[in-house]
């Protein structure tokens, strides 16, 4: 990274930190969402706005990074550096295609980061090395690693160990077995470039898996937490109501950090991809251009009210992966693009949080200090439109376009609006809500047990919520379906209030009642519900058969191992294999806290 680029960032710095309060906050057991602090982090230097890219248009960064630059975005994630491609045969490197990469991303004052990963069949001591983690070869991995970062010093500060584990391992390979190549990694890399940041990482939001793989050994040895919750977000875009879900990952990695790590628990947490697909609805599961960005909007608001360090927008352009680009695969702008523009203009690269408020009583809006004063992005809550009396003739930009409208009065949809200069009383209710817990239709945080009840066409949600399957199966096939996501989940899904979810430190029972429909069809199903295993989530034993429909009947599972993180947006499923035995009618479902 060029040098005025880091004076830069340096005069504009003003993030989080987070190590006092984090500490004594989860000490005595009252985490908030977020904690806020007026100090800027010295290990940190990243902007919030940030981009990745796939394989293919990461081989061609002249494409695209240029229209990156010109809206301010000064980071890029994907230097993929595949040990394979650089090291051919023992001892033969070919940096050719880095530098030329790199070098991109400096004549556009871009800084780069990188991906250690990849094993060459060559190193391998059993077979191929394709999909599975260097662990019979560590010296060679060690070696690869200190090559690459000692090659890149001085130009590439941040690493990245592997893409998305477990993804792209072993089916046999454990999260000890990346806890080892994460030591290896972090050890060579320290000893040629004390200065380098090493990221732990995981698919999805799994952070059961980082909790495994820094108890397995990776302890310590890590500078910074890398997530993409694509499924998470998901929700959040579909109107599923699950904000709530989103805005709980920061602090749940960091109190499995204060348990496993507390040394650690103030490391920058980045989401180094994160994206919608801008595919027509109902093509490859997309949202649409505009819809995708509308949920940059969100996903960068939520994000920066949390404590997220960074996201990298995956991605810059269409290439391998869809339609995920602000760019078009021609280099077309989509609204996304515009969208990014305009959050950086008005937040500028390292936005601080003023907190929360809620609007009309239902609708979520976030209040920052932005480049000009106070900034509010608000949209409609579960896609329910009503409409906002501000009190006061407000600035309304569209981030779509840009456009800036005067009035006092505005028809809240979907589509988030950022606010200039909202009403002063607004910004002290925002203020006033930093300690206390973000609401998803009430507060659970104290509650014994949480529930949800069937009454007709409705449902009475108390703290334990439910969205169409459908939704949260498409989520999780338009991110990559079984190559990131695993299985598709089948049956209901559930996901708790996670104010409730935070208490959680011993058994909990879960307790469904349920009958046959009106035809007496055979009907059953199993619990599958988020534990400490390679995959995120389990089965409990055994197959509930429904009795019959003549009476409601009641299941109850108490579970000693449950580890709720919402890794694809859901805490538990009922699954009935596919359609053929879940042919029956749920009254309640109630999740309980044990002693």
């Amino acid at each position: 990274m060029q040098a005025h680029v880091t004076d830069v960032r340096n005069a504009q710095r003003n993030s989080f930190l987070r190590v006092l309060a984090c500490s004594l906050l989860a000490a005595c057991g009252a985490f908030p969402f977020y904690t806020m602090a007026d100090e800027p982090s010295p290990e940190f230097d990243l902007s919030m706005f940030a981009i990745s890219g796939d394989f293919r248009t990461n081989q061609s960064p002249a494409k695209w990074i240029p229209q990156m630059a010109a809206i301010g975005i000064d980071f890029n994630r994907n230097c993929f550096v595949h040990w394979a491609a650089l090291e051919r045969r023992p001892g033969v490197w070919d940096w050719g295609s880095l530098d030329r990469r790199i070098q991109v991303m400096e004549d556009n004052d871009m800084a780069v980061g990188g991906v250690l990963l990849s094993y060459p069949d060559w190193a391998a001591k059993s077979g191929s090395g394709r999909n599975r983690l260097p662990v019979d070869n560590l010296e060679a991995w060690s070696n690869y690693v200190t090559e690459v970062v000692r090659h890149c010093k001085g130009r590439v500060k941040y690493w990245e160990v592997w893409n998305e584990p477990p993804n792209f391992t072993g089916k046999d390979q454990t999260a000890e077995d990346y806890a080892k190549i994460v030591v290896a990694a972090y050890r060579a890399a320290k000893a040629v470039d004390p200065d380098s940041k090493i990221g732990l990482a995981a698919k999805s939001a799994h952070i059961n898996y980082l909790e495994q793989a820094i108890e397995a050994g990776a302890k310590d040895h890590f500078d910074y937490i890398t997530l993409h919750p694509y499924e998470i977000l998901g929700g959040v875009v579909r109107g599923l109501g699950t904000e709530a879900l989103y805005m709980s990952i920061v602090p749940s990695t960091r109190r499995m950090l204060e348990r496993v790590n507390p040394e650690k628990a103030d490391v920058p947490i980045i989401f180094t991809e994160l994206g919608v697909n801008a595919s027509p609805p109902g093509t490859r599961h997309g949202m649409g251009p505009d819809m995708a960005g509308y949920g940059l909007v969100k996903a960068y608001t939520m994000a920066i009210a949390q404590g997220v360090d960074s996201i990298n927008w995956f991605e810059g352009m269409d290439g391998d992966s869809g339609a995920m680009g602000l760019l078009e695969a021609d280099g077309t702008p989509r609204p996304a693009y515009t969208a990014m523009a305009q959050m950086i203009k008005h937040l500028g690269q390292f936005p601080k949080p003023l907190d929360w408020l809620l609007l009309n009583d239902q609708h979520y809006a976030f209040v920052f200090e932005g480049v000009e004063g106070p900034v509010l992005i608000t949209w409609a809550y579960r896609h329910r439109a009503d409409r906002i009396d501000f009190g006061q003739e407000v600035s309304i930009v569209e981030p779509l376009t840009g456009e800036i409208t005067r009035a006092s009065q505005y028809e809240l949809t979907e589509k988030p609006i950022i606010v200039l200069q909202p009403p002063d009383a607004w910004v002290a209710q925002a203020r006033a809500n930093a300690d206390r817990p973000f609401p998803w239709e009430g507060d659970y945080t104290d509650a014994r047990s949480v529930s949800i009840t069937m009454d007709g066409a409705e449902s009475v949600h108390r703290g334990l919520h439910t969205q169409a399957t459908d939704a949260v199966a498409a989520d999780v096939v338009a991110y990559g379906g079984s190559a990131r996501a695993g299985d598709i989940p089948g049956g209901a899904v559930f996901m708790m209030d996670p104010n409730f979810i935070k208490g959680i430190n011993g058994p909990v029972k879960i307790s469904v009642v349920v009958r046959r429909n009106e035809a007496n069809d055979e009907a059953g199903f199993k619990l599958n519900y988020e534990a400490q295993v390679r995959r995120g989530y389990k089965s409990a034993p055994g197959w509930y058969a429904i009795p019959d429909n003549k009476q409601w009947h009641t299941v109850t599972w108490v579970l000693d191992d449950a580890q709720f993180v919402n890794m694809w947006g859901y805490n538990f499923a009922l699954d009935s294999n596919g359609k053929k035995y879940n042919k029956y009618y749920i009254k309640s479902i109630t999740v309980e806290k044990l002693d």
